[in-house]
């Protein structure tokens, strides 16, 4: 008798625990949901396409030619060696810069979806204000009601686990901190395209960690992402998909497991074996 009623006390203390960390986690989703979910489906604007992108800096020609189309959903990884042009085409497609021939076109229209791409550079580049005010001055030109913009910085800032850092000088933040309020600046818009150009390039792992939790909820949430990154773990973490970029030319996407694997081309292959560092 003693042992059944011990036995039946144990499943209700883990039924109680099950059931209170399935409410945490339902609790974390729709708070998520909440701050990170886009204004506007970005789908209407999928797929992403180049068509016959010419660009060149200084005679050297960058893209003959190049063709490319971005229509998955989730996170895809930009490789590729250095110069193959990774980062500019990530330019490209948010309008940072216009290319020589060609048309970047969102869907078949070749207007850039307005207030919906969110760019993070591989270098902070941060105002001379506070870690919270730098995300008070993204709500306000995002247009958030200024009733909302307390209520939203402290949500980010909780989200990137800055809360204690929140009237701290933003330029005077670590390197992987400053990084980490970079991406928070980013989604306080709620963009429904997040850019990234190799956002943990310096950082160390733990930082690195941090901003790839934060990517990963913002995925969840049904923002687009693009990623230029070398590492491949990183890819194997985060991406869904892979493209391969080299010499001007994108190879065929692959999903990421079959990229790290079984790569489509031997300049792929080359590259993940560490052959090909330099274009």
């Amino acid at each position: 008798m003693v042992n059944e009623m011990s036995e039946e006390m144990g499943n209700e203390m883990r039924n109680e625990m099950l059931n209170a960390m399935n409410s945490q986690t339902n609790t974390v989703i729709k708070s998520d949901l909440a701050l990170l979910a886009p204004n506007k489906s970005f789908s209407e604007h999928l797929p992403i396409r180049f068509e016959g992108i010419h660009l060149a800096f200084a005679k050297r020609a960058i893209y003959s030619n190049l063709n490319l189309e971005i229509g998955a959903h989730g996170i895809t990884a930009i490789m590729g060696p250095n110069g193959a042009g990774k980062s500019l085409i990530l330019r490209l497609l948010a309008g940072l810069i216009q290319p020589d021939q060609g048309r970047v076109l969102y869907n078949g229209k070749s207007g850039l979806p307005a207030g919906q791409i969110g760019f993070v550079f591989q270098r902070p580049v941060l105002l001379r204000r506070s870690v919270q005010d730098n995300l008070l001055h993204a709500l306000s030109l995002a247009d958030v009601a200024r009733v909302e913009r307390p209520y939203r910085s402290q949500a980010l800032l909780e989200l990137g686990g800055m809360e204690h850092l929140a009237r701290s000088p933003a330029r005077k933040l670590s390197g992987g901190e400053q990084q980490r309020l970079t991406l928070l600046r980013a989604l306080a818009a709620k963009p429904g395209l997040l850019v990234l150009d190799e956002p943990s390039a310096s950082l160390d792992p733990q930082a690195t960690a941090l901003i790839e939790k934060i990517v990963r909820r913002a995925s969840q949430c049904g923002v687009k992402v693009l990623l230029v990154t070398h590492d491949q773990g990183q890819a194997a973490r985060l991406a869904d998909n892979v493209m391969f970029v080299h010499k001007g030319q994108v190879h065929p996407v692959q999903p990421t497991g079959s990229f790290l694997k079984q790569p489509a081309s031997r300049e792929a292959k080359a590259y993940l074996a560490g052959e090909l560092l330099i274009d």
